[in-house]
């Protein structure tokens, strides 16, 4: 959510045309929009009408009384986002010069990240700097990587992304993917296993659409019969309870379970099978729009305790 202040200047210094064709994008009709400009909807239906004109395009395909965004439409909202995704970041830019130590960072982060990983990230950070508004959306890979790339976070946290344009892979570093189960399941005292061993057994696996998923399915698509599952979900959190709970195995890397590790909970077995040994964490950030002072800030010290804590999980 843009500040109060940056929306304040941006009224003076964005052509309202642009400010009104975002609003009926975002709304889904001019009517909203109206409402939530507070002007009048034939003063919304004007501007668009001029920014229409004025570039040769049309920016909606009018169905019934809703709005659909034409193919035009979508990339100048893409711009207009980024443009006022910039100028808020300048804006914070100005108040850190002022000494005011404020600002935003958004971020995207897949859910074994959110676990544990990055709190303690966000935690030491708001320790040196507490009036920084950190805001954080928990989703998949895929939707991290694409919130990033459309200016809606700044710095996202993500399993091989996308190669887009868009994003800029500002650090990486490979994890092995390895199967968890309870300490009293059979297989819990192999040193290491195939993802053949695992499959011969009930088995939780990731969602379509997982980046995990995607490795795992690789592999299991040269092994004869691998159909067995247990149940397929989008939660790496619901997987280890079942781990936990039942005699099935689960899929994943290190990040996300220390807890339960240490705890002595479940144990970890790297999987020996090839596609299994680079699931590919990334700290990504737009390549179309500098970092302001605040995301920058963050980025910095996410990168330095990421170095830092990684290879510890390594070399369990």
């Amino acid at each position: 959510m843009r500040s109060g202040r940056s929306q304040d200047l941006s009224r003076n210094l964005y052509t309202p045309a642009m400010r009104y064709f975002m609003a009926a994008a975002e709304a889904g009709s001019i009517r909203a929009a109206s409402r939530e400009l507070n002007v009048a909807s034939s003063a919304v239906n004007r501007q668009i009408l001029w920014l229409e004109e004025a570039l040769g395009l049309q920016l909606f395909d009018r169905v019934a009384r809703r709005l659909r965004l034409s193919q035009a439409g979508e990339l100048l909202l893409a711009h207009i986002r980024r443009t006022y995704s910039d100028f808020d970041g300048t804006v914070a830019e100005l108040d850190a010069l002022k000494g005011l130590r404020r600002g935003t960072v958004s971020i995207a982060s897949v859910e074994s990240v959110a676990e544990k990983l990055l709190p303690a990230i966000i935690s030491s950070f708001r320790k040196s700097y507490p009036g920084i508004h950190v805001n954080v959306a928990v989703s998949s890979s895929r939707e991290a990587a694409r919130k990033v790339g459309a200016a809606e976070a700044d710095v996202g946290f993500t399993f091989d992304p996308p190669e887009t344009s868009s994003l800029t892979i500002a650090f990486q570093h490979d994890l092995v993917i390895g199967a968890l189960m309870s300490p009293a399941h059979p297989l819990a005292g192999e040193k290491m296993l195939s993802l053949q061993d695992c499959l011969k057994y009930p088995v939780a696996l990731p969602a379509e659409g997982l980046s995990l998923r995607t490795r795992i399915d690789v592999v299991r698509a040269r092994i004869p019969g691998a159909s067995r599952t247990y149940v397929e979900a989008n939660s790496l959190r619901l997987m280890r309870a079942l781990a936990r709970e039942e005699d099935v195995i689960g899929f994943q890397t290190r990040i996300g379970c220390e807890d339960d590790l240490a705890a002595g909970a479940l144990v970890f077995k790297p999987l020996s099978d090839g596609p299994l040994q680079q699931d590919r964490l990334c700290v990504v950030t737009s390549s179309l729009r500098a970092l302001a002072l605040a995301p920058g800030m963050f980025f910095d010290h996410a990168v330095y305790a990421l170095k830092d804590h990684l290879p510890s999980l390594d070399a369990k």
